[in-house]
């Protein structure tokens, strides 16, 4: 999922709960921490909630805070994938690779 395509998806608000998470999870995954505060604020919600991972890379936010890697947590905790995989209406992440 490209940006501009995560984008869309997030604000035209006609996209599914499960779309609407794979474009979330697909910005986590890509470090766009440094959008608006809006987004930053639905990524940690998504994460917080187990339906998002953290990305697979460090990243960080519009303020320089660090963000860590889902390797960084441990296993179990929010924003891991097996926490994702415990709370997920979807089974686990969706889109866990990051974006190239």
């Amino acid at each position: 999922m490209q940006a501009q395509e995560i984008i869309e998806t997030v604000e035209g608000g006609e996209a599914s709960e499960e779309d609407y998470t794979r474009a979330i999870q697909a910005a986590i995954n890509s470090g766009m921490w440094g959008l608006q505060g809006s987004y930053g604020r639905a990524m940690m919600e998504a994460i917080e909630a187990g339906y998002c991972a953290l990305g697979s890379l460090p990243s960080r936010d519009y303020w320089g805070n660090r963000i860590p890697s889902r390797d960084e947590v441990e296993a179990g905790t929010k924003g891991s994938v097996e926490f994702v995989g415990e709370h997920s209406p979807f089974g686990g992440v969706l889109d866990p690779d990051p974006i190239v």
